[in-house]
């Protein structure tokens, strides 16, 4: 029976093996992205106790901009447990900088971006990346949401890169992320967070229309539109914020309060 019950377990462990062995070549992540994203995954399903409605709806190889309300630091983190693939953020470059913190980030393949001036090499390398097959995560508030209203007015970051990059934009709904005040307080802060995945939104009718300020604004308008329906909220009347010389066209970068 001793003999049985070893031989069980090691066939067990053989099998979770295989299966974890499986798993990390089936993605087109590198292994450290592989390990990283299933912490996080078990993390966020577990301790932040994540439930996703849709489903990210793209062909292989497909690149895309994925947008979302912004209420949390660790709102990326519901994102990424969406699919097995890099998403880049834009992420401040101090904290790509920092020897504590630069090397996740250096891992995640973010997007380092300036806070004083407006970045054209970042929004570049974003339009690139995207039409290269990559996923851009952008929060189009520009910073996080700590107000009563559902969304603050949007930024045009989301529609620069998406109409540059000739890809579809992702509009996604976070509800119950925690924040505490600070950018790593909601670590430590247990949630029942929801993540809403809309439908692929299509701008090939307005590619090459990046530099019209009236269509940037108009698709604006209809992106934040897109984001209050995941919240049921169809007669949000989103505003539109206007990018400033010390923030950008993809506004501040993601954390920043």
């Amino acid at each position: 029976m001793e003999i049985l019950s070893l031989s069980l377990s090691a066939i067990l462990a053989a099998a979770l093996v295989f299966v974890a062995v499986w798993r990390l070549t089936a993605t087109p992540l590198r292994w450290s992205q592989s390990i990283l994203w299933w912490i996080n995954y078990f993390v966020a399903r577990v301790w932040w106790r994540v439930r996703i409605e849709g489903s990210l709806d793209l062909p292989k190889g497909c690149g895309a901009v994925i947008v979302a309300n912004h209420r949390s630091s660790i709102d990326p983190s519901f994102i990424e447990t969406m699919v097995p693939r890099v998403v880049h953020w834009m992420v401040a470059r101090e904290y790509c900088e920092s020897k504590a913190f630069g090397w996740f980030l250096r891992i995640c393949e973010v997007i380092p971006t300036n806070r004083g001036g407006i970045d054209t090499a970042a929004t570049k390398q974003a339009i690139r990346l995207a039409a290269g097959g990559g996923l851009i995560g952008i929060f189009p508030e520009g910073r996080i949401n700590t107000t009563p209203s559902l969304l603050l007015p949007g930024r045009p970051g989301a529609i620069v890169v998406a109409l540059n990059a000739r890809v579809p934009i992702i509009p996604c709904y976070i509800e119950g992320s925690p924040y505490g005040g600070t950018v790593w307080s909601p670590l430590l802060m247990p949630a029942r967070v929801r993540l809403v995945v809309g439908d692929p939104w299509d701008l090939s009718e307005f590619h090459g229309q990046s530099d019209n300020r009236e269509i940037r604004e108009r698709l604006t308008r209809e992106l934040m539109r897109r984001i209050a329906s995941l919240a049921s909220q169809i007669d949000f009347q989103p505003g539109v914020g206007q990018t400033s010389r010390r923030e950008g066209p993809c506004g501040r970068a993601v954390g920043a309060k």
